[in-house]
This record gives structure tokens, sequence and C-alpha cells, in this order.
């Protein structure tokens, strides 16, 4: 006669020291963690002058290759040169906003932008131009 096998019925048991080990880790570092989240630290920043700001410069560059000033024209590219310059040194200095047209050609668009750094003009922003 064959052999009876024994059916052994096993309770699966789910040891829970390692969890409650990095439960207390993890409130371990909340603790040391909330009193630096919250600390405070005072700095004392320059305050903005409450004058009137002074009036944007816009620079609009052509699909035909055209720069304008302010609406006028400037004759070549080396005119931009010395009227950033100028903007440059001034202590206020205003925000140049370069406006492109869309089909304008990227390389005066970058030459206009490199002028503007070499003559360390600090205040630029780039502006869509919209379509007509």
């Amino acid at each position: 006669m064959p052999a009876l096998s024994r059916v052994v019925d096993v309770d699966p048991q789910l040891n829970a020291t390692p969890l409650i080990d990095v439960l207390l880790v993890l409130l371990v570092m909340l603790i040391f963690t909330l009193p630096i989240a919250t600390h405070t630290v005072r700095l004392n920043l320059p305050q903005p002058d409450r004058g009137s700001p002074s009036p944007a410069v816009r620079i609009e560059i052509l699909y035909g290759g055209d720069i304008y000033w302010n609406g006028e024209r400037l004759a070549s590219f080396d005119e931009l040169v010395p009227k950033l310059r100028a903007i440059a040194a001034r202590a206020d200095q205003p925000l140049i906003k370069v406006a492109p047209e869309k089909r304008a050609r990227y390389e005066l668009v970058a030459q206009v932008l490199a002028a503007a750094q070499r003559s360390h003009v600090e205040k630029l922003t780039v502006v869509p131009v919209a379509d007509p």
C-alpha cells in the first residue's frame, strides 16, 4: 500500500519587525527636519526706487534685414552698437525689447543679441510679433 502523504496546513505569517524599524527611522528623520524647515532667515534686501521706470526701447528686426530703433529705421547694423552702448552706460537702464519678425533671418537676430551682450545691456527681452 502506498504511503499516504500528510497535508500540512501552514498559515503564512508576516514579520512586522522590519516594517516597524523603517517606520521609526522615518519618524526620527521627520522630527529632525521639522525644526530646520520652520527656521526663518531675515534678509535686508535693497528696496527698489519708486520713481517712474524708464520707457522701454523697442528694436524691430524685419524680414528684409531692416532694423528699427523705436520706429526709426537704422541705415546699417553699425548704427545699433553706439545706441546700445549709450543705453548700457545709463544708471537706470531701460528695458530693451527685441521684436524680430517671424521670418527674419536668425543670423541678424543673433547679431543684435550678441551686440547687446557685448555692450553690457542688463535688461533685454525678446518679444513675439503679432501677425498682421
